[in-house]
């Protein structure tokens, strides 16, 4: 983690789960809340992966994150690792959602369990995770659930329907957690990246032509990287964001 950004002293200590956190921006969030001496477990199914991030970040001094694999879209193995985990660190009090796939498809390559599956992914799991974790935060006397939205369906992006329809239903979600978890004062917000520079990302469709047609739309010339996001997750966990729920926090360099 980069030097010159914020300390929370309210997170040291706290229970974080993270789920999708072996690679890309849910590695990002492992990081960050464990460089603030946060309790932090992680799913994913990407053994090898975590394993390695757990031991770096051990080496460097952290508190060591616990891993379990789980598949997302299992939602009793979900809910099973959810247990495993806080009867590990204790009870869970900061919920990241972060797994999520941004595969491309057609209309016309559609099926209906390709559309259940998608949504599986990346809403889906949000829910059952929150219905998990809400009532440890309950008990403690309150919690921060951050979701990860995407401003893929902002800009009107295609050639992903099953996904932005998904992403979209995230901040709709946002709202309605927010209001039912409120008087229990957890706080339910939506963190709305932009166009991150993941491995996946520069691996996959960052080409020479759509960088210069991101910077042209941009407001910041500059590229996004996991740990943009991951500071803002920081804050929206931290007691210094205390009273603010049921929004969107868009982290784009002013794309959309």
């Amino acid at each position: 983690m980069a030097d010159g950004f914020a300390i929370y002293p309210s997170l040291k200590d706290k229970v974080v789960f993270i789920s999708g956190g072996a690679t890309g921006i849910g590695a990002a969030f492992v990081e960050h809340f464990a460089a603030q001496g946060a309790r932090v477990g992680f799913v994913d199914r990407l053994d090898q992966e975590a394993a390695a991030l757990a031991a770096r970040l051990a080496g460097a001094g952290h508190p060591k994150p616990l891993y379990r694999h789980c598949d997302v879209t299992d939602t009793a193995a979900l809910k099973a690792a959810i247990a495993a985990l806080a009867a590990a660190l204790g009870p869970i009090t900061i919920l990241v959602n972060s797994a999520a796939n941004d595969q491309r498809h057609t209309i016309e390559e559609v099926t209906p369990e390709y559309w259940d599956n998608r949504l599986a992914i990346n809403i889906r799991h949000q829910f059952f995770a929150a219905q998990a974790i809400a009532p440890m935060m309950i008990a403690a006397g309150g919690g921060s659930i951050v979701n990860i939205g995407s401003a893929s369906w902002h800009l009107g992006q295609g050639g992903m329907a099953a996904y932005v329809a998904a992403k979209a239903g995230v901040e709709g979600l946002t709202r309605g957690l927010a209001r039912d978890l409120g008087p229990h004062r957890i706080r339910v917000n939506c963190i709305i990246p932009g166009w991150i520079m993941t491995e996946r990302q520069l691996t996959l469709w960052l080409t020479p032509e759509a960088e210069r047609g991101l910077m042209e739309k941009q407001c910041l010339k500059e590229k996004l990287y996991p740990a943009d996001i991951a500071r803002m997750a920081l804050w929206l966990a931290a007691d210094d964001s205390r009273l603010c729920s049921a929004q969107n926090w868009v982290v784009d360099g002013g794309w959309s």
